[in-house]
């Protein structure tokens, strides 16, 4: 083609359309049906959280932060308490930090459960998309079980959680547990040697081990690039330090060694749930600190000083010492923190999240540019972005 007849095209994917898993807009410029400049444009779900949280107190902010990585709220929560937890300087009671991490690890095989489901169905293997929700379910009843609510829970607290599991909760999950390796070996026997599946995944949305670094790409994408990088073993948090696992890593960085990784991952926090259930110490699930947590309800009744401390923490809310703190960890997409300045007041007076959807989404135009344009469905899928996560 000479240069007087070549021309480009300009093509809008998005922000509302069925492969882009939210209100993504992907602004593509095509040579026929090769893509030469890919260019995300973020924003339309934006939802203002982190400045939305500078106007409430840090037992109020628990209610948002459950909405920014909405279907991995456990882990979300698990972030910002332990962020605020590190500006008092306290740790929670063994009992419920090994509560946090049972049900941080049910969370992630909930969320990679999603990414499955929906990363088969935009490839038409729909059966896959029924299984994996089905299995999702039996987290929302357990989620239920113990917090009353199927998503976004509010269960974790600064010091602690709200309550203590359930009597039928350890024995549902569990059951549960139980039969997640069987339906993972399912899931790769109904894909491995699913021809559509491989040849649509296989060398496509290729990242490499140096774009991934550079584009500051963590968890599931980073790792699938050859990178070992698991902030829950590199930088031990909340009591991951106590538990035996290993880190899924590949080297091809396709959109298939991103959907091997993510099933290997599922195994490892089935392992880590199993031990939690094994370990459960007994004992409190919230600090003793009146300044922090709520007096016992029985104690109102007779004691005038916890009838106080419950006034002043449902009305005005805790003051942690001013100051910084960020702590990092291991969410279902990658390294997931809170910023949190304190100026000595009942509320944050800046919050900034680390959310991995946000970088993960940046690799994009270097896994499609240069390739089909069918293939920005499969890109899309694979790095899994949430886009309350991307936009905030």
């Amino acid at each position: 083609m000479s240069e007087a007849t070549r021309e480009t095209l300009a093509l809008n994917m998005g922000p509302q359309h069925p492969s882009t898993h939210g209100v993504l807009r992907l602004v593509l410029e095509l040579e026929g049906e090769t893509i030469r400049r890919c260019t995300p444009v973020v924003g339309y779900l934006h939802t203002g959280i982190e400045k939305e949280m500078e106007t409430r107190t840090y037992h109020q902010n628990i209610t948002l932060v459950d909405r920014v990585e909405y279907v991995a709220s456990y882990l979300e929560e698990m972030a910002y308490c332990l962020s605020v937890e590190r500006l008092f300087g306290i740790e929670p009671p063994p009992r419920a930090r090994v509560i946090r991490i049972l049900l941080c690890e049910l969370n992630r095989i909930a969320s990679h459960l999603i990414y499955l489901g929906s990363a088969a169905l935009d490839l038409n293997v729909s059966s896959a998309f029924m299984y994996c929700f089905a299995d999702r379910e039996r987290f929302l009843d357990l989620s239920e079980m113990v917090s009353g609510q199927r998503m976004m829970p509010g269960y974790f607290r600064i010091g602690g959680v709200a309550a203590d599991l359930p009597e039928e909760f350890v024995p549902a999950a569990r059951r549960w547990l139980d039969e997640v390796p069987r339906r993972v070996d399912e899931y790769e026997r109904l894909l491995n040697d699913n021809l559509i599946w491989r040849e649509r995944t296989e060398g496509v949305a290729v990242l490499s081990r140096e774009e991934a670094i550079a584009r500051c790409a963590t968890g599931p994408v980073l790792r699938a690039s050859g990178v070992a990088h698991d902030v829950r073993k590199l930088l031990p948090y909340g009591g991951y330090d106590e538990f035996a696992f290993d880190v899924p890593v590949r080297a091809e960085g396709d959109a298939y060694a991103r959907y091997r990784v993510r099933l290997e991952e599922m195994r490892q926090s089935r392992r880590i749930a199993v031990q939690a259930l094994d370990r459960l110490p007994d004992g409190p699930v919230i600090t003793s600190d009146r300044k922090i947590a709520l007096p016992p309800r029985a104690e109102l009744a007779r004691s005038m000083e916890a009838v106080i401390h419950q006034f002043k923490l449902v009305s005005e809310g805790m003051h942690p010492p001013a100051g910084d703190s960020y702590v990092p960890t291991e969410s279902a997409r990658g390294e997931k923190g809170y910023y949190i300045v304190s100026d000595g007041s009942n509320r944050p007076a800046r919050v900034h999240v680390r959310a991995p959807s946000f970088y993960n989404l940046q690799t994009l135009p270097a896994m499609v540019e240069g390739r089909p344009l069918a293939d920005v469905v499969v890109a899309v899928a694979s790095i899994d972005i949430i886009l309350g996560d991307v936009d905030r």
